[in-house]
């Protein structure tokens, strides 16, 4: 050791020390053989990856089953929906005469609050950026686990209780909050304010505050890995794209997030202290209420200085997937790696200063909107850069187009398609017309609700092997992914044309309107295909839990043949990742068709004579 720093010493020592434990005890330790310690209270990452990504998709089937629900009331509105009264209880009004069951007005606005919330938290945060951070994060960068093992699995048990409080709040004889998951005031910070607004607003608050201290417990243990647990050889510019996704994504949970707590937690005084942060001059039933001075405007700027970068926190991690995905099946070296990193920072520093474009119609000063228009139009600049670079890693390549290369390619073509409309929203003139329609509807549900969940799509169908050391069937899959997107496009592409009419969202019936009520088929439309695309999941559930047992068993380290250090672990996944050694890193990920060799992973020496990186 005599070359080497005090620092590098003391890693080696621990290093040296973790590997002699784990050839004297792995056998024996207690966390191979105790199924508690083991499945559930686990401070393994990759068994911590599963919890997430399992509790997610049950989230994702609850909140697809429920906007299925409301767009069968706007679809179908003179069908009887008497035959889920069953599971919906007295939500479902049955007219005595005609024997017709009709959603509840109150619960439809529920549905659409609760759908948002989560899919926008437990499923596209938790569920895309707490599956794939916590299992690839060690993997690729040569670590034996996260930073603070007991950290990681506290950060999944309080997601856990945020998302038993949010379910149980559904059960509530008032209902759960209906105010919408933007939970604006007054409908939020006054309890009378509507059934929703008591119970179940205060649960709701309550579940996302644990939501806030999971994401700031995982981002803090993510940041911390990438910086300090890097194996040798593993600098900053070998990590693959994933890491850099992932790690960008972390900081920017750990400063927006906070935020949105501060907001909840002056909610809370509102609501119960009889404070005034977001009340004045409200009236109730012909009622002044003693409240004076407050500004409900102060609250969508704290939600939505959270809201756009949440935005980000859910696209970065699925940008990453997409791009390691890409190269590997292309079998090309993905195109500007240093373009792609830079663009993932610039879009996370942009993300903070863009907020104030869901406000133009707020009264905000239209000199500052001329600012948030100007930013967000320059924000578009590093998507597109990335945009760009995937297509040209696809061109020329060696394409195989099986289920995670046609997720990634979807994701591309959905975040074209969702970010081009962007540009119309970000442009405050034009906001104006198309604010708080079916149109904005479209928009963020194609680029960051289906784009990410390609993302997350392309990224379990690719890492499944080295999950549960089985491949998810192929067929299924490909139904899976074009019966998706047809179904995704079918959905929201005519909400751009009945938006650009004018019709507005979270209406509960366009009956009584002369002029919405003629869009009643594209409606019908619509609603048909959100039903196929629920089943469409459903047949990716089945699939994924039908391969953990008797899908086609993984026989090689690296089916995919794949650079990063994720496939040279065991096939049998072991506590510590790898057996003695760690490996060390001498290349950047993605040596593709290089020195007529199709790969060479990041742990493979250089030759004499060949040229490193990139």
């Amino acid at each position: 050791m005599a070359n080497t720093t005090i620092y590098e010493e003391d890693v080696l020592i621990k290093e040296q020390g973790f590997n002699d434990h784990f050839h004297d005890h792995h056998h024996g330790d207690k966390y191979q053989t105790n199924f508690i310690f083991h499945y559930v209270f686990s401070m393994d990452h990759k068994i911590i990856a599963r919890q997430f990504l399992i509790t997610g998709m049950i989230w994702a089937i609850i909140g697809a089953a429920m906007s299925v629900v409301f767009r069968m009331q706007l679809g179908f509105p003179e069908e009887s929906l008497a035959w889920i009264k069953p599971f919906l209880g007295k939500w479902i009004e049955i007219d005595p005469t005609t024997g017709m069951g009709k959603l509840v007005p109150e619960f439809y606005y529920a549905l659409v609050t609760m759908h948002g919330t989560i899919i926008v938290f437990f499923v596209l945060t938790a569920g895309l950026s707490g599956t794939f951070s916590n299992l690839l994060i060690p993997l690729q960068l040569g670590a034996r686990d996260m930073a603070s093992p007991f950290l990681n699995m506290l950060s999944y048990w309080f997601f856990f209780l945020a998302g038993i409080i949010m379910f149980y709040s559904l059960f509530l004889s008032t209902g759960p909050f209906s105010g919408g998951w933007v939970a604006y005031p007054p409908l939020s910070a006054l309890p009378q304010a509507s059934s929703g607004s008591g119970t179940g607003m205060t649960l709701w608050i309550m579940s996302l505050t644990f939501f806030v201290v999971s994401v700031l417990l995982g981002g803090i243990n993510y940041i911390t890995t990438v910086l300090n647990l890097r194996t040798k050889g593993m600098t900053l510019w070998r990590m693959p794209l994933t890491i850099w996704a992932f790690f960008v994504t972390a900081i920017l949970g750990l400063l927006s997030f906070p935020v949105l707590a501060s907001g909840f937690f002056m909610l809370i005084f509102d609501r119960s202290l009889g404070t005034s942060f977001f009340l004045s001059e409200i009236f109730i039933e012909g009622q002044a209420l003693d409240r004076v001075g407050g500004s409900p405007i102060l609250f969508q700027h704290l939600f939505w200085f959270l809201g756009h970068p949440e935005v980000y926190i859910i696209i970065l991690p699925a940008m990453g997937l997409v791009s390691e995905v890409m190269s590997v099946h292309a079998r090309k070296p993905i195109f500007g790696y240093r373009a792609m990193v830079y663009s993932i920072m610039a879009i996370g520093f942009l993300s903070f200063i863009v907020w104030a474009h869901h406000m133009f119609m707020s009264g905000v000063n239209p000199f500052l909107s001329n600012f948030f228009v100007v930013f967000t139009l320059i924000i578009a600049v590093p998507s597109a850069v990335k945009v760009f670079n995937w297509i040209t890693t696809l061109y020329g390549g060696n394409l195989r187009l099986n289920t995670p290369m046609l997720f990634a390619i979807g994701f591309v073509s959905m975040f074209i398609s969702g970010g081009l409309t962007g540009i119309f929203l970000g442009n405050s003139a034009i906001d104006i017309q198309l604010h708080d329609t079916y149109f904005v509807v479209a928009h963020f549900h194609i680029v960051m609700g289906v784009a990410a969940m390609f993302g997350m799509f392309a990224g379990i169908y690719h890492w499944y092997p080295k999950m549960y050391g089985r491949f998810m069937n192929e067929t299924l899959g490909k139904i899976h992914f074009w019966g998706t997107i047809i179904s995704a496009y079918a959905i929201f592409w005519p909400m751009h044309y009945i938006g650009m009419a004018g019709v507005p969202r979270r209406y509960f019936s366009f009956e009584s309107f002369d002029a919405f009520k003629h869009f009643a088929d594209l409606n019908k439309f619509i609603t048909i295909f959100a039903i196929i695309s629920f089943a469409l999941q459903l047949v990716f559930v089945i699939n994924f839990f039908y391969s953990i047992w008797y899908g086609k068993k993984m026989k090689t380290k690296n089916p995919w043949g794949a650079n990063s250090l994720e496939w040279t672990t065991p096939i049998e996944p072991i506590h510590g990742n790898w057996p003695g050694n760690l490996p060390v890193v001498h290349r950047w990920p993605y040596d593709y068709s290089k020195d007529e060799r199709e790969f060479i992973p990041q742990h493979i020496p250089l030759k004499e004579g060949e040229i490193g990186d990139h």
